[in-house]
């Protein structure tokens, strides 16, 4: 039996590029991918907004209505209000508020770069290895971390063969 291709409405067009969260994402990726792609939402709490809201995980985000954008905006901005757990949110315990706050674009990025400048600021270990530009969260240097630093054998004087130029310039004196 030959399978017959399916006809699309008219209603059922994927817009090319949605706004979500201050965020242009392409219409045509599946919505768990679409949501990662908005700073501060990551797989984990993309999955828990596709269930809160109940919409498949694989519908094209292009082809949803207003209504579901807006549901799902209000999810990333609050998500304790729909009943997401604490754990997910990326700003538990805010030192300057203490709440549980769940940030998104540049507020997050502000929020950070904030925290680098205070730990720095204060000299904290973190606060000191970021200012040299070293791991903060105990790698190890002995092999990696190396960038702008010349990594190589280096030869001494004695070592190295003359050239016949340098024969040359010895005959001059």
């Amino acid at each position: 039996m030959i399978a017959k291709p399916l006809k699309r409405k008219m209603t059922d067009e994927i817009k090319q590029i949605i706004r979500v969260a201050n965020t242009d994402i392409r219409g045509h990726i599946p919505l768990y991918h679409a949501l990662t792609k908005i700073r501060g939402v990551s797989y984990s709490l993309a999955n828990a907004i596709c269930n809160s809201v109940n919409i498949e995980k694989l519908r094209k985000i292009g082809s949803l209505t207003e209504q579901e954008l807006n549901k799902i905006e209000s999810c990333i901005k609050d998500p304790i209000k729909h009943g997401m757990p604490y754990w997910l949110l990326n700003r538990q315990h805010d030192t300057e508020t203490g709440k549980d706050l769940h940030l998104t674009g540049a507020d997050l990025k502000f929020r950070v770069e904030q925290d680098i400048k205070t730990m720095k600021r204060l000299k904290t270990y973190r606060g000191i290895r970021h200012s040299i530009g070293q791991p903060v969260r105990g790698q190890r240097t002995k092999a990696h971390f190396r960038k702008g630093t010349t990594v190589g054998v280096q030869r001494s004087k004695k070592m190295m063969a003359p050239t016949k130029d340098d024969s040359k310039k010895e005959g001059k004196k």
